[in-house]
């Protein structure tokens, strides 16, 4: 008797971790935190643009050594001395404030001395909330899972967010809105980080133009913590899609300014997947609030948030759009929604370094 194939399994990681949300609550946090957790030999990890922030925090806290050699895209010489850092003042808690590059610095740590982190995030970044590690040498960025680089505790004050400058503050924004965008079409997608997904566009798409208005509503920040959280979360159970897988190809080899390069490429590979991945289309569409239109809708936000559109700004000339596209087309997703080839790839990074518009590539035939 013939039977039907078992439908496909749906398997969706979470990660275990403590997530406090605030706003002023930073300095108490930390430090009721850090008991609870035990540790009385912290490593502060803060770049020294945020030295002074960290410090405020970190003034009730049992701090063995500050490591402020922090660097966009975790150079591998960074990630060497902060371990290095790590075990000469014998740590037992890694407490990383800042952006991006210093909650990758504490996961370099983390990496090979196994401690926990304790993170304070000072920017919309999301690599807080996800498993993901990356270090860059030689003009190539590895990256990796490891639940040892996931902080056993994120610290939220939408309070420490009322200094980040309008322009980061929308490209670190699109970021977080990418981890969702992204999650639709990677590797592990799956109804779950889906969901978490659809609810941090809303949120985002809701927030971000209120902040590029007016910088000090805090409502607006915390509402922007929270879709970045649920982006991070969805993206650390959906893996990498395209967009990051571009996006990492090109900060390494590079250096571009990594929330910008995401802000920008963003359209692009959205424009490129959607024909071909109707339940992203519907999702999108529905959080944007054009059910019809959700590619338009994605663009008129950008408009909303004069978000930067150009590679060439940050970096990128003409001519390295060729040994861009060779570099990333070894890294596509299988599960990309449809095939992509280097012409594919040559014009979409074509456009992207241009700064022309992102366009909304029909299918072949």
């Amino acid at each position: 008797m013939k039977t039907n194939p078992p439908a496909a399994a749906v398997v969706y990681e979470s990660w275990g971790q403590r997530v406090l949300f605030g706003s002023g609550t930073a300095r108490h946090d930390v430090a009721a935190e850090i008991a609870r957790l035990g540790a009385h030999r912290v490593l502060l990890i803060a770049a020294e643009g945020k030295r002074a922030v960290a410090e405020e925090i970190c003034q009730d806290i049992p701090v063995a050594a500050v490591f402020g050699d922090v660097r966009p895209h975790v150079p591998a010489d960074v990630a060497a001395a902060v371990s290095a850092a790590a075990q000469e003042h014998d740590a037992d808690l890694l407490l990383s404030v800042g952006g991006g590059s210093t909650t990758g610095a504490a996961k370099a740590a983390a990496l090979t001395t196994g401690l926990p982190i304790l993170a304070v995030p000072t920017t919309y970044a999301g690599s807080e909330a996800t498993p993901v590690w990356g270090i860059t040498e030689d003009g190539r960025k590895r990256t990796g899972i490891d639940p040892k680089v996931l902080p056993r505790v994120v610290v939220y004050d939408a309070s420490l967010m009322l200094t980040l400058p309008t322009r980061l503050s929308v490209t670190s924004g699109l970021n977080a809105l990418a981890h969702c965008v992204d999650s639709w079409w990677a590797p592990q997608h799956n109804p779950m980080s889906s969901a978490l997904a659809a609810e941090g566009v809303r949120a985002l798409a809701a927030s971000l133009p209120r902040i590029a208005a007016d910088g000090q509503d805090i409502e607006a920040r915390r509402d922007i913590l929270f879709g970045t959280y649920l982006g991070a979360v969805a993206f650390a159970g959906a893996g990498s899609g395209l967009h990051h897988k571009i996006c990492h190809v090109l900060g390494g080899a590079y250096d571009l300014e990594h929330s910008a390069t995401h802000a920008v490429i963003l359209p692009h590979v959205a424009g490129f997947n959607l024909p071909a991945a109707p339940d992203a289309a519907r999702r999108l569409g529905a959080a944007l609030g054009d059910p019809e239109a959700p590619f338009s809708a994605l663009l008129d936000l950008y408009a909303r948030l004069d978000a930067p559109r150009s590679l060439q700004a940050l970096g990128l000339s003409d001519k390295d759009v060729e040994h861009a596209a060779d570099l990333v087309m070894g890294h596509i997703p299988p599960s990309n929604p449809r095939s992509v080839t280097r012409d594919d790839l040559l014009a979409l990074l074509g456009r992207a370094c241009r700064g022309e518009a992102g366009l909304l590539v029909p299918l072949p035939g």
